[in-house]
């Protein structure tokens, strides 16, 4: 894999919020809400605890993590 350079920005409450409606539209997260407070609430399934995110660069962290998890183990075509 070729590695990606560096941000040259923080990553935006926009950039986020759209990261997290294709993870909860692709049923990877069961429901990602941003607060009033920046934060941002993550349950991974309906019966799962609620993580607490504290940024846009955290969602963006965890949908590299779930991006990468699931090329993991996706088979080989």
């Amino acid at each position: 894999m070729i590695p990606r350079p560096p941000r040259s920005s923080e990553p935006t409450v926009a950039e986020a919020d759209a990261w997290a409606d294709v993870l909860v539209r692709r049923q990877l997260l069961h429901a990602v809400v941003l607060t009033p407070t920046g934060q941002w609430l993550v349950q991974d399934r309906p019966d799962g605890p609620v993580r607490v995110l504290a940024s846009p660069a955290d969602v963006l962290a965890l949908a590299a993590t779930i991006q990468q998890r699931t090329r993991s183990t996706r088979p080989e075509s």
